[in-house]
């Protein structure tokens, strides 16, 4: 593609951070990153394997058994944290630049990642300040309180679609709580955790508490999820890699926290505000070129607005600008890398024959290279279709009618997933009685994917296990150690006392 943007000083060859060092693997392994818009290597990566998985944990332990980052007070910890936020807000632009590079995400919504991080690590501050335990008494009797403590050393493994806010919403918790971390990225777009160590020094962080291998999930994110000493791990992708590590994890008994796969429904009824509905399940599937955990790729639409809707849906998404995610006009960019790009192109020729065709379909006219993937539509899509069950991860959305409430409930939970789910109707009563039935960790009702970072954020069935988000994530990266004190007589049968 002519006139593709190349950012300055870019790398090309990002190594690992292990002990406040940049370090290759111990065995010289790398691989190859490519950039989406040309397919084409930009540059190598180090490629971690057991030992170099072994090298950081064994230096995240040092930092947390001997350094002082465990022992700080939160408001110490919180200024180091406050710090970490502004060092990423001064490097908004370039953050953008190489995340838009790196994932093929268009650089307006890229913009936004840093906003949301540095609010991440500000929010985690505020929080681990305030943070009370409980105290439980019997006048006279007893006295219980809750002792918190950081678990260790925390293994963080993060997917490609928003790379650095993602990994920001693990380690902001895992660092106010007073861990210290080992973070695995996704291979597909190491480029901008590679900004991580820079961050984290300028902001002060103990050496050794902060460490980043990256490489392949086959290689080092099994090696972390395997590794004795690291007694949790936070990760967030596929459904079935997540069955793999939650067997793996079994036999030291990690604990697992796992936001995994959806096939979120998006339900419009009939008495909803239809252009606002249609704003926002078109947003909800096709920001993010549709590579997101939350998209609405379902849309379940009451059958006496449905051919109005399905005419003003396709024409919207037939008018999306697809093209350089550089491009501060481009709504949906490029797929973030071919073996994806080709997945979800065999979801569209399967779609053919599972619905009508409304928009969409195939590549985009004029975009000759590049993993780009016209805005697909697919109408009349049956419960059974593979579009309708299975995640695609990209840019095309079934719509599929309903009569009445119960017909839409059955369809909206018959799928094995239950991450997030939207509802739109001006019933109030309607609005709360469905989205309480919905068989989803979290419902947006009459608005899309805005969320207040106090609530809990995770899914139900394959969707995923656990929750994070406020006080839950702080919750994950400790211990709560009961410790009971009696105030009286201590009364105890006196075994062999006779």
């Amino acid at each position: 593609m002519t006139g593709h943007f190349i950012p300055d000083k870019l790398p090309t060859h990002i190594q690992h951070y292990i002990d406040g060092e940049h370090v290759d693997s111990a065995g010289g392994e790398s691989f190859d990153v490519l950039d989406p818009v040309s397919d084409g290597n930009y540059a190598t990566a180090a490629a971690g394997q057991k030992a170099d998985v072994d090298r950081a944990v064994d230096a995240a332990t040092q930092a947390f058994k001997n350094g002082p980052w465990p022992h700080l007070k939160p408001r110490e910890r919180a200024r180091i944290l406050n710090k970490i936020a502004d060092a990423i807000e001064d490097r908004e632009d370039r953050l953008a630049e190489l995340e838009t590079f790196d994932t093929g995400l268009p650089i307006t919504q890229a913009r936004g990642q840093a906003q949301r991080a540095a609010e991440n690590f500000r929010f985690f501050a505020d929080l681990v300040v305030a943070q009370v335990d409980d105290a439980m008494k019997v006048p006279g009797a007893q006295l219980n309180y809750v002792n918190r403590k950081p678990i260790g050393v925390a293994g963080l493994i993060t997917p490609w679609n928003t790379p650095f806010m993602l990994e920001s919403w693990k380690l902001a918790p895992a660092l106010a709580a007073g861990c210290t971390v080992v973070l695995k990225p996704a291979e597909f777009t190491p480029l901008s955790a590679s900004l991580w160590a820079g961050i984290f020094e300028e902001a002060g962080l103990p050496q050794g508490v902060f460490n980043l291998v990256n490489g392949l999930g086959e290689d080092a994110g099994d090696a972390l999820v395997k590794h004795p000493g690291v007694p949790l791990i936070s990760f967030t992708g596929e459904t079935t890699t997540g069955q793999t590590i939650f067997a793996n994890a079994a036999a030291s008994l990690k604990g697992l926290s796992m936001e995994l796969g959806g096939k979120s429904p998006c339900v419009i009824f009939a008495d909803a505000d239809l252009d606002t509905a249609i704003d926002s399940a078109l947003f909800g599937v096709f920001s993010l070129n549709g590579e997101r955990c939350t998209a609405g790729s379902r849309i379940l639409v009451e059958r006496s607005i449905y051919e109005e809707f399905c005419e003003k849906y396709a024409a919207r998404a037939r008018n999306i600008v697809v093209g350089d995610p550089h491009d501060p006009r481009t709504e949906v960019g490029a797929l973030v890398h071919p073996e994806h790009y080709a997945k979800v192109m065999r979801y569209v020729e399967i779609g053919k024959s599972e619905g009508r065709l409304l928009a969409g379909g195939g590549r985009p006219a004029g975009l000759d290279t590049g993993n780009y993937v016209a805005p697909t539509v697919f109408a009349d899509v049956g419960p059974d279709a593979r579009i309708f069950q299975e995640e695609i991860f990209g840019p095309v959305v079934a719509i599929t009618p309903f009569e009445n409430d119960a017909e839409a409930l059955a369809l909206a939970n018959g799928v094995k997933y239950g991450l997030a789910a939207y509802v739109w109707t001006s019933d109030l009563a309607r609005a709360h009685t469905f989205a309480q039935s919905l068989e989803a960790g979290m419902v947006w009702l009459n608005s899309h994917n805005v969320r207040d970072l106090r609530t809990p954020f995770g899914g139900v069935k394959a969707s995923g296990l656990g929750h994070e988000g406020g006080y839950r994530s702080i919750d994950f990266y400790t211990d709560q150690q009961a410790v009971h004190i009696t105030l009286g007589t201590v009364h105890t049968p006196r075994f062999g006392a006779s």
